[in-house]
């Protein structure tokens, strides 16, 4: 029988001891050469230490049947560990923490990929922390698209393939299955920056990445006059649902905050300074806290309703209430925009009856379309939270043309 001492090498034995008392004391394997090498690691196997013998380092009865196994399973235990010692004896320090590292191996760090749509997820984990709900969604969907790319081009794309080829060949695909101008560009972008990222991490990319790039065309945008949100609040609701979601659309366009926020306020985040109300809140897009006054027509609303807001809706009821409260106000005017075909679920562009443009996010640019030049910009973005006053400008259709005139009134 292979006692638990093995003399591999001169001066050089391992062998296995328990350092307790107890019932379940652990077993523990030790390497020792000369004055050089000391070392000494726990192994995942238990034993009462009264079936342990010290003297030969191995459980005192090995008739019995599963004493005998853990006997052998150190027994290979030595072996592996020997076999790992004359690998690394003549390569790297051998102490303490190599023998823990061989009982129990670090776990390996993730790999990171570098094919194209695998990156997706990739960038969706590391990122799950810092973008919202959307954001990740918006990933799938992006994924996805390169998915059915690729299985049209029979080809699996790399990081470093994506290059101007690879962006002529995407938007070919993507005209072809009559995605609109906007939202090829958009996913052009979206992929640029899964690569930019990619590279961060020391993935290769290809040297014309910087230099790709995608034409958006301008889209009309939709947005409530003063003259029209007058006439929506004038209108006699006969249902409660529309009146509910009237209600909501106005306070949107008099707090210029998107639907993840306004629909979440509560009369208990009101608090006063002096005679003025506040509204306070953090936007979930941005982490920003928001002290927001509430407008003459908010506090009306308010009033009506014994000091709270509308009842929450989800998000989908509120785009199809306020579309059918913008009908029954009258905005049925032919207008040129966008709206999602139900059909392919793809935007269409062309004349349409204004209150299908109608959306969620219409309050919050009538908010700041009608008060730009009223208010000053840099109050208004810091409501809205626009980063820099030029996405200000592209959110509520200003050019810098427009701006330049609109400041000539002033001279």
């Amino acid at each position: 029988m292979w006692a638990n001492r093995i003399r591999f090498v001169p001066m050089a034995t391992i062998n296995f001891l328990i350092q307790s008392k107890g019932n379940t004391a652990g077993i523990y394997i030790r390497l020792r050469e000369g004055r050089n090498i000391d070392a000494k690691a726990k192994t995942k196997y238990v034993i009462n230490s009264t079936d342990w013998s010290a003297a030969k380092g191995q459980p005192k009865n090995l008739k019995d049947e599963d004493f005998k196994k853990l006997n052998k399973d150190l027994i290979d235990l030595g072996n592996d560990l020997l076999t790992h010692y004359n690998k690394s004896v003549n390569n790297t320090e051998i102490n303490t923490q190599w023998l823990k590292d061989f009982i129990k191996p670090p776990e390996q760090a993730e790999a990171i990929p570098n094919k194209l749509t695998a990156y997706f997820d990739y960038y969706s984990t590391h990122k799950k922390s810092t973008i919202e709900a959307s954001t990740h969604t918006k990933l799938h969907v992006n994924k996805h698209l390169v998915e059915r790319f690729q299985k049209s081009t029979n080809r699996e794309y790399y990081i470093k393939d994506v290059n101007a080829d690879f962006k002529l060949k995407f938007e070919a695909y993507c005209i072809s299955d009559n995605y609109a101008p906007n939202t090829i560009a958009r996913t052009i972008k979206f992929i640029k920056t899964i690569c930019y990222h990619a590279r961060n991490n020391g993935i290769e990319t290809h040297f014309q990445l910087n230099s790709i790039s995608a034409k958006t065309v301008k889209v009309e945008k939709i947005f409530l006059t003063p003259e029209e949100i007058v006439q929506i609040q004038k209108k006699d609701l006969k249902f409660d649902y529309l009146v509910n979601a009237r209600d909501w659309l106005i306070i949107s366009c008099e707090t210029g905050q998107r639907v993840s926020d306004f629909m979440r306020f509560t009369k208990e985040q009101i608090r006063f300074e002096g005679e003025v109300p506040l509204i306070e809140f953090t936007q979930v897009k941005t982490g920003k806290i928001m002290a927001i006054p509430l407008s003459k027509t908010v506090r009306t609303i308010l009033e009506r309703r014994n000091g709270e807001f509308p009842r929450k809706i989800s998000d989908q009821k509120y785009n199809e209430f306020i579309k059918e409260v913008c009908k029954l106000a009258g905005l049925t005017k032919k207008t040129k925009g966008s709206k999602i075909d139900k059909e392919t679920t793809r935007k269409e562009s062309g004349l349409f009856p204004k209150h299908e443009l109608v959306t969620s996010h219409i309050g919050r640019r009538s908010f700041a379309t009608n008060n730009y030049g009223r208010i000053p910009t840099s109050l208004l973005i810091n409501v809205t939270g626009h980063s820099t006053e030029s996405m200000f400008l592209e959110y509520i259709g200003k050019t810098v043309t427009e701006k330049a005139i609109q400041l000539a009134e002033y001279f």
